[in-house]
């Protein structure tokens, strides 16, 4: 019997690895790379805590802590987030273990810790980036003004509609990935959130990366996508103000 269980803990053991190197190495094919300039931008912010810091000139008016969609590159949104700095925004895209934001929600509060001198903060993402913003901002609102979520919404069962943010929704009218949920995503979302469509625009342009699975052809292109979110999150940041 003792040989026996101890067979089955052995087996158990190795099905286990099996699992956990197959869940890897599917994380590692199934991957979007960001395209060869976002990553050249990407390593010029890129801090020794892993995050990719893009600084405003002069004093920042507020941080913008912004969580990656999943499997997606973090350094595809350095040009997004290099515009957004522009408008007098410390922008600091956190990195995610495997690339999935549902492994790292609470590394928002290692980012706030490290820079004591931002009074106003903004959370969000892109996709399942957004998502986990929110369950960061459920378990932990006090430190965080502002939500900005890009092709993305709250979980069934995370109800924000009490907490006394400043909301911004964005995603495109071709968006193929996540669906037409957003309209009815507000009822989780707190009172006056602001919900924006970009006309023509898809799911994979918030980013700089390749075609994403199940996506609609944007009719707009990269640059005026992120261009148009830039201008509603700075929207955003001047109602904070």
């Amino acid at each position: 019997m003792n040989k026996r269980l101890k067979l089955i803990g052995v087996c158990l053991a190795a099905l286990l690895v099996l699992v956990s190197v197959g869940f890897h190495t599917w994380t590692r094919v199934a991957t979007y790379p960001a395209f060869p300039e976002a990553a050249a931008r990407a390593d010029e912010a890129r801090t020794s805590d892993g995050w990719y810091v893009f600084e405003p000139e002069g004093e920042p008016r507020a941080g913008f802590i912004f969580y990656p969609g999943g499997l997606v590159d973090p350094a595809a949104y350095a040009p997004l987030m290099q515009e957004l700095s522009k408008g007098g925004v410390r922008a600091i895209i956190v990195a995610m273990p495997l690339d999935l934001a549902v492994l790292g929600v609470d590394r928002a509060s290692d980012v706030m810790a490290a820079f004591p001198d931002i009074d106003t903060w903004i959370i969000g993402g892109h996709s399942l980036g957004g998502a986990m913003a929110a369950e960061y901002l459920k378990d932990g609102p006090g430190e965080i003004d502002g939500f900005a979520i890009l092709a993305s919404y709250p979980a069934d069962s995370t109800d924000l509609s009490a907490l006394p943010v400043e909301v911004v929704s964005i995603y495109g009218s071709e968006d193929g990935v996540s669906g037409d949920v957003f309209e009815e995503s507000l009822n989780r979302l707190p009172e006056g959130a602001s919900l924006v469509l970009i006309e023509g625009g898809n799911h994979a342009q918030f980013g700089d990366y390749g075609p994403q699975k199940g996506d609609g052809i944007a009719e707009v292109s990269r640059d005026l996508q992120q261009d148009l979110t830039v201008r509603e999150i700075l929207k955003l940041v001047n109602a904070l103000q």
